[in-house]
């Protein structure tokens, strides 16, 4: 009876083990039930997702679930996992690796654990320059498992430009944003991005493959300055199966990409905002130097109104792409539009009053005619520089892919001054300060563009243009200064140059009675060795000093209104 009696109990023990260790097994069922069934991949034997992302899965990461937020912008790189075989059913996709950007944005579900994700993957370098078609964009939608730090995406089947309530963030993250301004801005164009749709060798990749991504999620830690935000780094697979079982598009696919501090890129924004305020300011204060400097209307004559007009249609230009880009990025719109607004000033108040100046001293006999013939001149002035603006805005777009020779071309400011320098022999036109402080402040924004390797327009660097620019637009600063101090026609050859009126010209001596000079009404030296007589064209006599005195105001004699040639 004894023996009968542990029998039982040990037949018990082992019916209630059993029972355990089923339910448990049905408990842990009904957990990963709604996470297998909520997969957007197909399923198969041997998945390319599974064994790798559990194989890297850190299990210290299973801890007491804490519900990531994953919405941000990921920067990193791609490459192709076999290199002899990327592209078996595109081989025009030559490239191996290049670089990528994600965006994402991550929306929380009535199901536990489960985030709906949907966002874009930019492929950059995917072909070769020869197809200049640019990179790949593919926009993406799926699930983020957080309790298993798993995201797993496949291609958006929905139209192509269609947005729903989640784009929010896109439309408002200025990372993504200013990205896609700068591209239509420096590179392409609306009716080109369609051009190179239908072109490119994607073109009918979702007609025949699928795109399906896996990767897993962690968190980097954070940095002091980084105003402790989380930050993420997401690794896994792209794999693009053909619809129709007939081999797979391209092999397996690596992404790498980190998330990126937008508050960081923010202070960029801010900060680049705030040099071309300083900039302007600074511009504004060298424009009222030189105004001062050439107030007479003969200083003013003297100034080329190309060159004024060229440097007003620049920062016309700037106030337009700072205002645009503020209203795109409605966070960054306070900063944006306060750069906009001081190039507005300088190109609208100072840079307009300086042009009517310039085209007042060119037309002195205009003044005298009454308000009607003045206005005339005015519309005629406006309605070329508008004209000028908005033609310079269609010849950009439609050759914007030589938009770095065409800056090139706007930068060539000074020319117009040189020219007219050598064609009027002026004599010190611009002052000094003018001429370095306009240069320096003008290479400021597109040395930041094209030569910061980290600027916030996210526009590949290239040191080569901006020294070329430098270069450029130094030797045109240097030509300007030595025209100042050696002359205006220094480097022109004698042999080429034009005959010289000369005011200490020999002239017939006629003592019968006293000379004087109309400015200063004294008397006058006629005698032929002296120095202190100059003699106009016109035959009239004055002290060389009064003369010159009076010519760096007007360009006419004193006695007759006759133009005079320059000294």
């Amino acid at each position: 009876m004894v023996c009968l009696g542990f029998d039982m109990v040990e037949r018990l023990e082992l019916w209630l083990v059993k029972w355990r260790i089923a339910f448990g097994c049905c408990v842990f069922l009904l957990f990963l039930s709604p996470v297998v069934g909520l997969r957007p991949l197909r399923d198969r034997i041997g998945s390319w997702g599974d064994e790798w992302l559990f194989s890297r899965r850190d299990g210290s990461d299973l801890g007491p679930f804490s519900q990531w937020n994953i919405t941000g912008t990921y920067r990193g790189t791609w490459k192709f996992l076999d290199t002899a075989n990327g592209s078996s059913k595109f081989p025009d996709i030559r490239k191996t690796n290049g670089n990528s950007v994600i965006e994402l944005a991550s929306t929380p579900t009535k199901i536990t654990g489960v985030h709906y994700v949907q966002g874009v993957v930019i492929f950059h370098d995917v072909f070769d320059k020869e197809y200049n078609v640019g990179g790949a964009q593919i926009r993406i939608e799926g699930v983020y498992i957080w309790p298993f730090r798993q995201i797993r995406m496949i291609a958006n089947s929905g139209k192509e430009g269609g947005l729903s309530q989640d784009d929010d963030y896109l439309l408002s993250n200025p990372y993504h944003l200013l990205g896609v301004f700068s591209s239509q801005v420096f590179q392409e164009s609306s009716r080109d991005k369609m051009w190179r749709r239908k072109s490119s060798p994607l073109h009918d990749l979702e007609k025949h493959c699928n795109v399906e991504i896996a990767a897993q999620v962690s968190r980097m830690q954070s940095s002091k300055h980084e105003g402790g935000h989380d930050s993420f780094h997401l690794e896994g697979l792209m794999e693009s199966p053909s619809v129709d079982d007939d081999g797979d598009c391209f092999s397996l696919l690596q992404l790498n990409a980190s998330s990126v501090n937008v508050e960081a890129y923010y202070n960029k924004a801010v900060n680049y905002t705030l040099m071309v305020t300083f900039i302007s300011f600074l511009q504004v204060l060298l424009l009222i130097r030189q105004m001062e400097h050439s107030n007479t209307q003969s200083g003013a004559a003297k100034v080329s109104i190309l060159m004024v007009g060229q440097q007003a249609i620049m920062d016309a230009y700037l106030c337009l792409l700072h205002l645009t880009a503020g209203i795109l990025v409605e966070s960054l719109f306070n900063a944006f539009a306060t750069a906009a607004f001081f190039k507005f000033v300088v190109f609208s108040i100072f840079e307009m009053r300086y042009l009517l100046a310039i085209w007042k001293a060119n037309r002195p006999l205009s003044n005298g005619e009454g308000w009607e013939t003045m206005r005339r001149e005015l519309s005629v002035l406006y309605s070329r520089f508008y004209g000028i603006l908005l033609g310079g805005i269609l010849l950009m777009y439609e050759f914007h892919y030589y938009m770095r020779f065409i800056l090139l071309l706007v930068y060539s400011f000074w020319i117009p001054q040189i020219i007219t320098n050598v064609v009027r022999d002026s004599r010190k036109p611009l002052h000094p300060h003018y001429i370095i402080g306009i240069t320096v402040t003008r290479l400021a924004i597109p040395l930041y563009i094209f030569g910061c390797p980290n600027n916030f327009i996210r526009i590949e660097a290239d040191q080569r243009w901006c020294v070329y620019l430098t270069v450029f637009i130094g030797l045109q600063t240097t030509i300007l200064l030595l025209q100042h101090y050696l002359g205006s026609r220094w480097f022109i050859p004698h042999q080429i140059l034009p005959e010289k009126y000369s005011y200490y010209r020999r002239f017939a001596q006629n003592t019968s009675h006293a000379v004087d000079c109309v400015i200063c009404m004294t008397g006058v030296d006629l005698s032929q060795r002296s120095n202190d007589c100059m003699v106009t064209p016109c035959d009239h006599f004055f002290h060389s000093g009064c003369l010159q005195r009076w010519m760096d105001i007007k360009m006419e004699c004193p006695t007759c209104r006759r133009s005079l040639p320059p000294v």
